[in-house]
């Protein structure tokens, strides 16, 4: 069998002989079933040290590319940092690039600026248009892996994309919003930020394809890009609450909840059912105060953690691994909030 390590340095991991190591290695027998598994235990433990040790004193400079409203970013922020301390012996030092809202070609210029000055990895959230798609492709060419995070761009030149599997999400909040309307009339309102994001699109599509299957009388009202900022989603929920005085529910896909409550409350209607997605600042206090019916959250620590982990790999620092599996998504209710703050 293929192996980096000497007869010697694994025989002096495993507290064998020499000539035993080689017995196993080369399958000659002789050799108790429970020496085997010492000898590739001690294999493993030289493997995990060899990748310690090509860790230690490494900088990586990561670029986190986002267009997000401000609430999200900041909960990203606060994930990164609060993993940095798992990531050594390696030192991962990040930069900032967020914005909330505006044309794609000044997210480009900001990924080409990076590829120029240089980066050991780019950590994105941008919308899948082909503008940049082509960014991503420069990137890769100059040696930059790209990262993206909980939205993806799957025809660009990405090495990995860490977030949940957002059609099962969207399927998620559909189960939930149908058992809890039950039997009761009303339409719902499904709200994206923005059409270019496949996250959302996919999740929307999750949900009306699982609403269609389980609960094919119950009507679907969609607004759009809202950006999921409270300032436009405001008057998009209150003309479509003007327009159908049906609507009882609500399924956020793009945030802004504040203001979507808000327009209920100044229409004087009631919203039986509302789930959103990420526990953020605003929707960990929102589900708080019971004005959310539950929140789908994924570990955004867990993914930042990942998203750095494969930025290693594409520079040998870490052995290769196979895919990275979609974050858990976790329901939470005002009954089952994770404790302390939370960065997601």
């Amino acid at each position: 069998m293929g192996h980096p390590f000497p007869i010697r340095e694994i025989a002096r991991q495993a507290g064998l002989s020499e000539a035993t190591v080689d017995r196993v290695l080369n399958h000659r027998g002789g050799v108790r079933e429970s020496t085997a598994r010492e000898v590739h235990r001690a294999m493993a433990d030289l493997d995990r040290q060899r990748t310690q040790v090509r860790l230690v004193g490494r900088t990586f400079m990561v670029d986190i590319v986002m267009q997000a409203p401000e609430r999200f970013s900041t909960a990203v922020r606060a994930a990164l940092e609060a993993e940095l301390p798992s990531l050594h012996p390696a030192v991962v030092r990040s930069r900032f690039h967020f914005r909330e809202t505006g044309p794609a070609q000044e997210l480009v210029a900001v990924l080409d600026r990076i590829g120029r000055r240089g980066s050991q990895g780019v950590i994105l959230k941008a919308p899948d248009v082909p503008e940049v798609t082509a960014a991503v492709g420069r990137l890769a060419a100059a040696g930059v892996p790209v990262v993206t995070l909980v939205t993806d761009l799957p025809a660009s030149a990405r090495v990995g994309y860490v977030g949940s599997d957002n059609r099962a999400a969207g399927a998620t909040a559909a189960y939930l919003v149908g058992q809890w309307l039950a039997d009761r009339p009303g339409h719902v309102l499904t709200s994206i930020s923005s059409g270019f994001f496949r996250n959302e699109e996919e999740r929307e599509m999750g949900f009306r394809s699982a609403m269609r299957a389980r609960y094919p009388g119950r009507a679907l009202v969609e607004i759009a890009e809202g950006q999921g900022l409270d300032a436009t989603q405001y008057d998009l929920v209150r003309a479509a609450l003007d327009r159908d005085p049906d609507i009882r529910a609500v399924y956020s896909i793009g945030g802004g909840n504040i203001a979507t409550l808000r327009a209920f409350e100044d229409a004087g209607r009631e919203c039986a059912v509302f789930v959103a997605h990420d526990l953020d600042h605003d929707n960990t206090r929102l589900l708080r105060e019971h004005r959310l019916s539950a929140v789908l959250h994924h570990d955004l620590r867990h993914d930042l953690r990942e998203a750095c982990h494969v930025v290693m790999r594409a520079h040998g620092a870490l052995p290769p691994a196979g895919p990275t599996l979609p974050s858990a998504i976790q329901v939470v209710t005002p009954y089952n909030m994770p404790p302390g703050p939370v960065a997601g």
